[in-house]
């Protein structure tokens, strides 16, 4: 495959994995060392493009830049950072749908390393299980903070919440800003890109049109 078809595929967004992809000694190093290697060679890029790394102003951005990367931007990539999700017991017996809205989407685009930002809005319908609320959040910030594709966070989000609460009947919905879109190409400012996910009772149209009508309650 040569540059161009590599690229051509990425911008469509053609991806096999379900999980995000990754080699597999993707922890053998410690944290320490990766900012160490991401330090040297982003130091070099800089210098390829022209910048004076002797600068007051940029001397310390190279260090700046691989902390961010392996610390907070890209902290979801490591499975020693996944949240620990602890479920109850449906002691109340409720069994209609908990939607959590407006959930924080901070993501970056693994074809072009530009944010993606915007928001998820979560619902399940309880069975012997549910889950803290804020627990809702970390999941979709744990699976936000690697490189992504909306299209995989959508699913990878879904996946977890059906395995926790042991039941198909969960959505979500992602309405997100892509900086690769807004910033390059084709320069568009004011776009969104929404993706559903969904399984179990929300098969059920009727069951999601009353998903819908909440979420847009809230936008209103």
């Amino acid at each position: 495959m040569n540059k161009s078809e590599a690229e051509i595929i990425g911008d469509n967004h053609i991806s096999s994995n379900i999980e995000t992809p990754l080699v597999s000694n993707a922890f053998d190093n410690s944290d320490e060392h990766k900012i160490e290697v991401i330090q040297y060679h982003f130091g070099k890029i800089m210098e390829e493009l022209g910048l004076d790394l002797t600068d007051d102003s940029l001397s310390g951005s190279p260090y700046r830049v691989a902390k961010m990367y392996v610390n907070e931007l890209f902290y979801g990539l490591n499975p020693k950072n996944k949240p620990k999700i602890s479920v109850f017991e449906n002691k109340y017996g409720y069994n209609k749908m908990l939607v959590e809205q407006n959930i924080a989407v901070d993501s970056c685009c693994e074809h072009h390393f530009l944010p993606i930002t915007g928001f998820a809005h979560v619902a399940y319908v309880p069975k012997d299980k549910v889950i803290g609320l804020s627990k809702l959040n970390r999941i979709v910030d744990f699976y936000a903070h690697r490189p992504q594709v909306q299209e995989r966070l959508s699913v990878q989000i879904l996946k977890e919440l059906q395995e926790k609460l042991e039941t198909e009947d969960v959505i979500v919905m992602i309405s997100a800003k892509h900086l690769c879109v807004s910033s390059r190409g084709i320069k568009d400012k004011s776009s969104l890109t929404t993706t559903i996910e969904y399984g179990g009772c929300f098969k059920n149209e009727h069951t999601r049109q009353d998903f819908f009508k909440i979420v847009d309650s809230a936008q209103s």
